[in-house]
């Protein structure tokens, strides 16, 4: 069996000590599962130029027999897709993807660069990873009910929605989050709230073939 290795892909401002990414690292490296979550330059204010090659650099540098397992939270979910979208197949592949908590695709904000809008091409996310998984929560003032299916049929890929999850940070209440331990270790779906209540998963009407 291969070893395992975790990116965990911060959003805007970063992951604070509380956040969930943080959680997850922490319990991750007790149980010697090799983590990372980099901080990328100017969290407060991301730039996808600057965003990109850091991303890809770790990447790069996950050994290949390693299963690849990455965590990306809000803006880190806007990276991640920037990324799949214009890698054409080139960067390393990731085994298992967790898309949390994305911002609208049109989001703006006077301080993200180029992060948004962002692409939704569903060919290139499966060409970047083999599975990948959309959890959202009722309530985010930054993704409403409506745009997290239109997300999910666009990506074509299932969406787990929590009840009032709002943007699933610290704010919250996601620093102990065991679902997405029990995800990250062993792909354990779908993702429940913080407290282990049942969810609501969405699937795609339609795959459309790569």
């Amino acid at each position: 069996m291969s070893e395992m290795h975790v990116l965990l892909i911060h959003g805007m401002t970063g992951s604070g000590p509380w956040h969930w990414q943080q959680w997850l690292a922490g319990q991750l490296r007790e149980q010697d599962v090799d983590v990372e979550l980099p901080s990328f330059p100017g969290p407060d204010r991301p730039v996808l130029a600057d965003w990109l090659p850091v991303l890809r650099e770790r990447l790069e540098a996950v050994p290949k027999e390693a299963e690849l397992v990455v965590a990306a939270h809000s803006c880190g979910v806007a990276l991640w897709l920037h990324h799949a979208a214009t890698i054409e197949g080139r960067s390393r592949r990731a085994d298992r993807v967790l898309l949390v908590a994305p911002p609208a695709p049109d989001w703006q904000h006077p301080d993200a660069q180029d992060i948004a809008p962002y692409p939704t091409d569903s060919s290139a996310l499966r060409r970047a990873a083999g599975i990948t998984r959309l959890v959202v929560g009722t309530g985010d003032p930054y993704l409403s009910m409506h745009q997290a299916h239109g997300l999910a049929e666009a990506l074509q890929v299932e969406m787990d929605v929590i009840l009032d999850g709002e943007h699933l940070n610290t704010d919250a209440g996601y620093g102990p989050w065991p679902a997405i331990l029990r995800w990250t270790l062993y792909g354990t779906v779908p993702l429940n709230d913080r407290f282990g209540a049942d969810t609501y998963t969405a699937e795609p009407r339609k795959l459309r073939l790569a």
